[in-house]
C-alpha cells in the first residue's frame, strides 16, 4: 500500500479513492466500537437515496461532496452504470486478504512465522 499523500500519519494509507487506517482497533468487551466497525465493514457501495431515473432513463448519482470542479451529480446509461456497479463487486470465490513479505503463501521463510 502506498504511503499516505494527506496526512503524516504512518498508518494511514491512501490509493486510488480509497482509505486504510491500521491503528484502528477494538476489544472484545467494546461492544459500540465493534458495532461501529461492522457497520462501517458493511456498508453498500452506493446508497440507494442518492439514486434517481432521468427523464430519459438514465441513472443519476448524487455525490456525497463534489468534484473539485464542483460537479454534484453524474449521470450514466442503464448498462453503463451496471457495468461500474459490477466492477465494485469482488470476484467470486478469491480470497481478498493478501500477504506480503514472510506471510506471503510462498515465502520460503514462512514456516516459522506462521505454521500451518
Amino acid at each position: 500500500m502506498p504511503a499516505a499523500t494527506e496526512s503524516s500519519d504512518a498508518k494511514l494509507a491512501r490509493a486510488a479513492g480509497f482509505s486504510l487506517h491500521a491503528a484502528v482497533a477494538s476489544e472484545g468487551h467494546e461492544r459500540e466500537q465493534l458495532a461501529r466497525r461492522c457497520r462501517d465493514l458493511t456498508r453498500p457501495a452506493v446508497w440507494p437515496e442518492r439514486l434517481s431515473l432521468t427523464a430519459q432513463g438514465n441513472t443519476r448519482y448524487r455525490r456525497k461532496t463534489p468534484y473539485r470542479d464542483g460537479t454534484t451529480q453524474v449521470v450514466f446509461e442503464p448498462l453503463d452504470f451496471i457495468a461500474r456497479l459490477a466492477a465494485l463487486a469482488p470476484t467470486p470465490r478469491v480470497n481478498l486478504t493478501r500477504y506480503h513479505g514472510l506471510l506471503a503463501p510462498n515465502h520460503r521463510q514462512r514456516e516459522p512465522v506462521a505454521p500451518a
